[in-house]
């Protein structure tokens, strides 16, 4: 809004002398705000005791040692090189913000406690920390590497972030934790070696876009967490890409997983939410799926999986339509008896092992896909029926079920099987940059 519009809806609304002392608080406080020069030498925490609201701090090169806390608006920043350096004792909380309207940027902070249950953390920013923007830091040996503890609209981005690489994964804190922090964002960050990158609880409204997350076990952890965003984000090398559980509504869009030992992406019991646009390369399971429902899981591409869709426990009223499943062992493991239709309004999938004629040229394969059978079933349950696998009467039983479709027991159906392969803008992307 411009001032003049702001200045003439304040003077319909309130009396004069209201205004003039709103004016005048307003430009007293930014006419003393100051640019503050810190060095080493100086007791840090009693120059910010010191400052004024609005004040910026700016640290010069060199160590801080101690446990520092903010208790007013103000910036705190070092040089662009980040080489002021917020060192903790290896107890407690190296920077706690227990202020509106903080920011903290190009600062290096390191050494907090060890202590999950304490919640130690290499940053802090507690209830009273809204607003708060945590930019352009090295966040670097801590537990917890920023943490967000009910601070409604935080903001922490382009940070790199690295905990401690002596400790196991288990020990570890995770790079961001949001716990109850409606609004907050976490952006453009650079994540790896701790627990998870980003792990949320009992959450809304979040974004986390952009980021990058590596040598993890989760990137990106949610649990409880509502009406929120994943988006953009590169996941490698962590045990699972994104797991997502007893959240809704969530927009889970554009990201990449590759080289994830166990699972690309993981929903459970996540409802009423768009997957879409996501690349999953190489993993146990590009998909796993457990009493996920109401969801919609479109134009995403699963390839170089042990199992392509792992699909189980009831999952109900989901939407699967332009995926690509590609050079994946098994396209899809559904152990059950119920028939499931994957394809939305007449169009299906694209499945690399489908062999299939489209004489009327409109995209869509001439027959069903079904990507498993009667053998599959007696595998998933009896896996030692496999020893049986190259056996007469297994040939037989295949041959049967190709002639006769209605022995079939039930299962994953692709009425509209795609023949090509739909294009996938992250795929694309993700290939330019890294390939």
């Amino acid at each position: 809004m411009h001032i003049k519009d702001f200045n003439c809806r304040l003077k319909s609304i309130l009396p004069s002398f209201v205004l003039g002392s709103m004016y005048g608080f307003l430009f007293s406080t930014t006419a003393l705000a100051a640019t503050i020069q810190v060095n080493p030498q100086q007791d840090l925490q009693a120059v910010i005791d010191g400052a004024a609201v609005g004040d910026t701090l700016q640290l010069s090169s060199g160590v801080y040692k101690g446990r520092f806390i903010i208790n007013k608006p103000l910036t705190l920043e070092g040089p662009q090189d980040k080489s002021a350096i917020l060192e903790g004792v290896r107890k407690g909380r190296t920077l706690t913000v227990a202020a509106e309207d903080v920011v903290v940027r190009y600062l290096t902070v390191k050494l907090s406690g060890l202590s999950l249950p304490e919640m130690d953390a290499g940053i802090f920013l507690d209830k009273k920390a809204k607003r708060a923007r945590i930019e352009q830091n090295d966040v670097l040996d801590n537990s917890v590497g920023v943490y967000i503890w009910g601070a409604d609209d935080a903001i922490v981005q382009q940070n790199r972030i690295v905990g401690d690489k002596e400790l196991r994964v288990n020990e570890r804190g995770n790079g961001v934790t949001v716990w109850n922090a409606p609004g907050a964002k976490v952006l453009d960050n650079d994540i790896s070696y701790g627990r998870d990158g980003i792990f949320s609880n009992a959450s809304l409204r979040n974004v986390f876009s952009g980021n990058k997350f590596e040598h993890l076990r989760y990137g990106v952890h949610y649990m409880y967490t509502n009406d929120s965003e994943v988006s953009r984000n590169l996941s490698l090398n962590n045990e699972i890409g994104y797991a997502l559980m007893f959240s809704e509504r969530l927009l889970v869009t554009d990201n990449v997983a590759t080289g994830n030992k166990a699972q690309g992406i993981m929903v459970n019991y996540t409802n009423n939410s768009k997957i879409n646009g996501n690349v999953v390369l190489g993993a146990e399971k590009c998909l796993f799926a457990y009493n996920a429902n109401l969801n919609f899981i479109q134009h995403n591409h699963f390839q170089d999986c042990e199992i392509g869709i792992h699909y189980t426990a009831v999952g109900d009223r989901n939407h699967i339509s332009y995926n690509a499943f590609v050079n994946n062992q098994t396209q899809v493991k559904y152990v059950g008896t119920r028939y499931i239709e994957w394809s939305h309004d007449k169009v299906g999938n694209y499945w690399s092992d489908n062999s299939a004629f489209d004489l009327n040229a409109d995209g869509i394969a001439d027959t069903a896909y079904r990507p498993n059978g009667i053998i599959d079933q007696v595998v998933w349950r009896a896996p030692a029926a496999r020893l049986l696998l190259n056996s007469p009467a297994v040939s037989v039983v295949k041959w049967a079920q190709t002639q006769f479709p209605s022995i079939l027991p039930g299962g994953v159906v692709d009425s509209y099987p795609l023949i090509s392969q739909p294009d996938n803008k992250t795929l694309k992307m993700y290939k330019e940059d890294y390939e």
